[in-house]
C-alpha cells in the first residue's frame, strides 16, 4: 500500500533489530528507510518528549565505519524523521515553534553509551531547560538503562572535562585558526 506521500504504515514491515547489545522490538521501531539500512526507534529514557534515535541496522560503533551508502541513508533518515517530529510538535504556546538538537556521540570518550552509531533527535521548546546548553549535560549523562547511567556518571566524574564559562574563554587569533585549517587541509588534500 502506498499513497502520494509514500508507503503506508501497513505496507512497511518492522522486524526486531539490534541496538548494540539490546534487542529492539518491532513495536519500538517507527521508521525504516526504503533501503532498509536505517531505522528510527523510540527512546527508553528520553531527555525531552520526542527524543528519538536514528540507527543504522548494521552494528558498528563509529560513523567512519559505515559504508557510504549507510552513511547517506542514515542522514537522509535523520532529515525525514526530524521533519515528521517538527510536524508533530509544531508550535508551542508562545508561537515560537520548535527547534531541534541533532547529536552524535561517536565513541565512548565522546559519551557514547551504546557502541552502535546512533543519532539523537531532540525536539526543543522554549524554556525546556533552565540554561539552553544544559541539554548537552543531559545528553552526556544519557544511557539506555539505570545501571549504565550510574556507570557513566562515575566515569564522567572521574574524567570530567572542565569547560570554561564563555566569559573566561579567550578568542583565538586569525593565525591560530589558519594554522589549524591548513593542518586539516593537509589531511584531506594530499599532493
Amino acid at each position: 500500500n502506498t499513497t502520494e506521500s509514500g508507503p503506508t504504515c501497513n505496507s512497511v514491515v518492522f522486524e526486531e533489530m539490534q541496538f548494540g547489545k539490546f534487542k529492539i522490538s518491532p513495536s519500538q521501531i517507527f521508521y525504516n528507510s526504503p533501503t532498509n539500512l536505517t531505522a528510527a526507534i523510540v527512546n527508553l529514557r528520553p531527555i525531552v518528549p520526542g527524543h528519538v534515535l536514528v540507527v543504522p541496522h548494521r552494528v558498528v560503533p563509529h560513523l567512519s565505519q559505515l559504508t557510504d551508502e549507510e552513511h547517506d541513508d542514515l542522514w537522509r533518515s535523520v532529515r525525514i524523521v526530524q521533519r515528521a517530529l517538527e510536524e508533530h510538535y509544531g508550535d508551542d504556546e508562545t508561537g515560537s515553534g520548535c527547534g531541534f538538537n541533532v547529536a552524535v556521540q561517536d565513541g565512548k570518550v565522546a559519551g557514547q553509551s551504546v557502541p552502535h552509531v546512533h543519532v539523537h533527535i531532540l525536539p526543543r521548546k522554549n524554556n525546556d531547560f533552565e540554561r539552553n546548553d544544559d541539554v548537552y549535560d543531559a545528553l552526556e549523562a544519557w544511557a539506555p538503562t539505570e545501571k549504565m547511567v550510574q556507570e557513566k556518571a562515575e566515569e564522567i566524574a572521574k574524567n570530567s572535562l572542565n569547560v570554561p564559562d564563555d566569559d573566561d574563554r579567550i578568542d583565538r587569533t586569525m593565525q591560530m585558526m589558519e594554522d589549524e585549517s591548513m593542518a586539516y587541509r593537509s589531511l584531506l588534500y594530499r599532493d
